[in-house]
């Protein structure tokens, strides 16, 4: 019967890798000028979330850049509830998956450089890229991180802007449903999806890869 901690989550803005349709994990590139428009749509967006207790992001440039612009544009005050200043703050277990030697290559130059391994990778989600990091791992701190914002914003609204994986990953988690949703669920640059979590364990997914603030 209690309030649930609602729980925003917004894809960063383009990147150039994002526009080859390239793996990018923990590789730093910069929104283009096309990703910053994105953020400031989405940060129109999450106006209509005020009031905003807290804007959390992933430690990556392009997460950051992209919460800075939400941040700010909810530190105008016109809606903007709890959050001041343009503070966003950083928590590193939201940073995208690492796709290790994999980094940068399209999922055909992925296929061709490892065959047999990228066959397994997408059949068995404890699978890492070589020299990176399972979906199974990366889910777990995904998980964690938002079990600390629960504690510390509950029955409040959060925004957290990350990266395709760990909110696919949230998503799942949400949803109470097979690792299989990584595979089968798209989420658009800048989308916005809204999951809320109540006290006793419970959740409910409220949208998914909303982009009608994009234009």
């Amino acid at each position: 019967m209690a309030p649930p901690t609602r729980v925003v989550l917004v894809r960063h803005g383009q990147t150039a890798l994002s526009v080859e349709r390239r793996y990018s994990g923990r590789g730093n590139p910069p929104l283009t000028e096309f990703g910053v428009v994105q953020a400031e749509g989405a940060a129109e967006r999450v106006l209509l979330e005020s009031p905003v207790a807290a804007v959390v992001s992933s430690p990556l440039a392009r997460a950051r850049h992209t919460a800075q612009v939400i941040a700010d544009r909810l530190g105008e005050g016109l809606l903007g509830g709890a959050v001041h200043g343009g503070e966003v703050l950083v928590d590193d277990d939201l940073i995208e998956n690492d796709f290790g030697a994999w980094e940068g290559l399209t999922f055909a130059e992925a296929k061709a450089r490892d065959p047999q391994l990228h066959a397994r990778w997408l059949a068995d989600h404890s699978v890492p890229a070589p020299g990176g990091e399972s979906f199974t791992e990366t889910a777990a701190r995904v998980i964690a991180a938002n079990d600390r914002l629960l504690a510390r914003y509950p029955g409040q609204t959060v925004v957290v802007v990350s990266h395709v994986t760990p909110i696919k990953s949230l998503l799942q988690h949400a949803l109470d449903v097979g690792p299989q949703l990584l595979f089968r669920l798209h989420l658009d640059l800048a989308s916005v999806s809204v999951a809320e979590f109540f006290p006793d364990g419970g959740a409910v997914v409220r949208s998914v890869n909303d982009t009608a603030h994009l234009r």
